[in-house]
């Protein structure tokens, strides 16, 4: 008679597993199961229970190309907001320091020292130049 942990194991073979979207969505729904506790919103409650239903899904799934492929697309957005964020705290880090303007031709972010009156700033990707008051 088979174990168990042998069956346990013979059904998780060839399934997908836990990954980062995973766990986020576990994180969430357990955030919103708490917060409707809280507040008594039971759609709160539902949509936790709905990305705790989804994740498990994603877990037991036999898709594995299709939940790596949806793994880094999450992995890919989430570092765009983390570069965003490194962004915005390096700027704000500077503010004293430097100011930056965006190139009226191109949009790049460009970085210049305070305090030099009006120069005139060339932007490093497209070459164009304008004029703005540090």
């Amino acid at each position: 008679m088979m174990r168990f942990t042998e069956k346990l194991r013979q059904f998780l073979y060839g399934r997908y597993g836990a990954d980062t979207l995973g766990y986020t969505l576990i994180g969430t729904a357990l955030i919103l199961s708490l917060l409707a506790t809280i507040t008594r919103q039971p759609l709160l409650d539902l949509l936790g229970t709905v990305l705790l239903v989804i994740s498990l899904y994603r877990t037991l799934s036999r898709q594995i190309v299709r939940r790596q492929q949806e793994n880094f697309w999450f992995l890919s957005q989430i570092r765009k907001i983390r570069n965003w964020w490194q962004s915005l705290s390096n700027q704000f880090a500077q503010r004293k320091t430097h100011r930056f303007f965006r190139c009226p031709r191109c949009g790049q972010k460009v970085r210049v020292p305070k305090g030099r009156g009006k120069i005139v700033i060339t932007c490093p990707v497209c070459r164009d130049e304008f004029v703005r008051k540090t």
